[in-house]
């Protein structure tokens, strides 16, 4: 897991690092650390969160691993299924 912040402060070279990172597979995955959601970097509800609250994943069992869920709007279906084993 890397926090937003352990990239560096928010400016240009922050943004280069973090986009050199996805590009190199290195991050696949985003978190809200407050709710413990993840989803895909694309997602809206993602986008949407506040700077300090984002964390990133590897993978899915990176974010699994740190107890996280699926987001209910970006990644439905294995949302759909973690409720269900939730119940």
């Amino acid at each position: 897991m890397i926090r937003h912040d352990d990239i560096g402060p928010q400016h240009f070279g922050t943004s280069r690092k973090l986009s050199v990172m996805i590009s190199s597979r290195q991050i696949t995955i985003a978190g809200n650390c407050k709710l413990k959601i993840y989803g895909q970097l694309s997602c809206g509800s993602g986008k949407r969160m506040k700077r300090k609250n984002r964390v990133f994943f590897e993978d899915v069992r990176d974010a699994l691993a740190h107890g996280y869920r699926p987001c209910g709007h970006c990644m439905r279906q294995e949302y759909l299924e973690w409720k269900r084993r939730q119940s």
